[in-house]
Order: C-alpha cells, then sequence, then structure tokens
C-alpha cells in the first residue's frame, strides 16, 4: 500500500472538484503524513521536493519510498507527451538509497511530432539504468488522445488501449527483471482479468481521482482487481489525500482493509 503525491511536479494541481487542492503545500504534507501514519500503510511515492520535506519531518522512518523520475510532461501543455526525465535519475535513488522509482509512459499513437517516441526511448534507457542498480522501476503506462474539442490530453481507459499499453511497458529496456507495472483498474471484472494477462510482471492498481458517490463502487473494483495473480498493491493519491467525504483516515484504511 503505497500513498502516491507527485502530481504537483507536473502541475497537476487538482483533486475532485478543487482545482488547486494540491498546491497548498502545507495541507499536502499533513495530509500525507496522517495517511503515512495509519497502519498497513508501506510507503510513498512522491516528487524529490515532497520527499525531502517528509524525510525532514521524520515521516519516511521504516517506509517504503518511490522516487517519481519523469515530471517534464506538464499537465495541459502542448508538449505533454513529450515527458522529459527532470525529477530523480537512477543515480540519485541509489544515493539516496531510496527503494525505486516510477516513471510516467503515454503513447500518443495520432501526436504530431515525435515527443511520444523520445518518452518511449528515454523509458527505455531508464529500465536499463535501474536494472544495473538492482532498482525496481513502476512503469504507468496509457494510450493517450488529445480531445477534438478542447485539445486536452486524455488517457484512453477502454481495455484495448490499457491491454496495449502493458504490452509495450512490459518490453522496455534489455531487462524486464526489475520492472513493475502500475495499471488503471477497467470498468468490468471479467476484462479487467483478461488485460492483466497481457502481462506476467508484477503490477500494482492506481487510484485516480473519486467522484462524490463513486467511491463504493471505486473500492470494490480495486477489491476484485487485487485476486489477480500478478497484482500485488495499490498505489493511490488524490483519492485518498483529498477523498470526497474529507476523511483522510477513514479513506486509507478502508483501501488497506481492501489488501
Amino acid at each position: 500500500m503505497i500513498i502516491a503525491a507527485d502530481h504537483p511536479a507536473r502541475g497537476a494541481l487538482g483533486a475532485g472538484d478543487r482545482t488547486h487542492a494540491m498546491a497548498d503545500r502545507t495541507d499536502l504534507l499533513e495530509r500525507l503524513q496522517l495517511a503515512l501514519s495509519r497502519p498497513g500503510v508501506d510507503g510513498v511515492l512522491a516528487s524529490a521536493d515532497v520527499l525531502d520535506d517528509l524525510l525532514l519531518l521524520g515521516a519516511l522512518e521504516n517506509k517504503v519510498v518511490i522516487g517519481s523520475m519523469n515530471r517534464g510532461g506538464l499537465a495541459g501543455a502542448a508538449f505533454e507527451l513529450d515527458d522529459r526525465f527532470t525529477g530523480h535519475r537512477p543515480e540519485d535513488l541509489h544515493r539516496l538509497r531510496f527503494d525505486a522509482g516510477k516513471l510516467l509512459l503515454r503513447i500518443g499513437y495520432d501526436e504530431p511530432g515525435d515527443g511520444s517516441v523520445r518518452t518511449i526511448e528515454a523509458a527505455a534507457r531508464a529500465v536499463d539504468a535501474m536494472a544495473e542498480r538492482r532498482l525496481p522501476v513502476f512503469i504507468e503506462p496509457f494510450v493517450s488522445h488529445r480531445d477534438p474539442a478542447t485539445g486536452a490530453l486524455r488517457n484512453d481507459l477502454r481495455a484495448d488501449a490499457v491491454t496495449r499499453s502493458i504490452a509495450v511497458a512490459s518490453g522496455l529496456g534489455g531487462t524486464s527483471a526489475y520492472t513493475w507495472l502500475k495499471v488503471p483498474v477497467v470498468d468490468d471484472p471479467d476484462t479487467m482479468a483478461r488485460v492483466m494477462e497481457t502481462s506476467t510482471l508484477p503490477a500494482v492498481l492506481l487510484g485516480g481521482d473519486i467522484k462524490d458517490g463513486d467511491q463504493d463502487a471505486t473500492y470494490e473494483k480495486w477489491r476484485t482487481a487485487l485476486q489477480l495473480p500478478t497484482v500485488q498493491g495499490l498505489v493511490v493519491g488524490r483519492s485518498l489525500l483529498y477523498p470526497p467525504d474529507g476523511d483522510v483516515a477513514a479513506a486509507v484504511d478502508t483501501a488497506v482493509g481492501l489488501l
């Protein structure tokens, strides 16, 4: 059970209906400390600035620490799919004796330019560099498209798209020995089972935003998907740190109970 808090480094500050929820760093750190203090929470995934703060606050003792590696694809930018590695480098994670790294891989089949393929290549080299140091790397893959009306980048959460993104992510680099997958949950349980058959790599489920009234349904999707053979846990951020009812401890405890 890992709490994720690397969104602000990409300029993604919204949670639920609050467009700048994560812009209040003191509030975010208080929520993170509360979440990390709950029984069954193993660690945190975050960018360097957030991990530095948590380290100074003493919140990382005996916790798994995962550094976020590529944050250059700023939310809403024209170059969003050119997701440069502007966060932790493999050598940083090794030097700091952190436990793993995480990278975001969004694949734009229709995107003009070569930003998406540059990200794929950089991700592959990051997998190699992490494997050289025997450090696990969590790949969060999506097939992404531009909304024709607004131009906003949207992740395709249909089963076919998730299946293809998993297949691509699994084959990156010269070895998959240290690669984990961080995947979204599709709505239908039987379809999710088929999606996860695409790879034998260990996987964790990501959370995403939970809209008001959808909490119970989301927890049930997680519970069902956690029973699949390769699924090892949850990496969830905004939906637990900023739950619709505001009760961080209850949201985290519910998620931990699913494990």
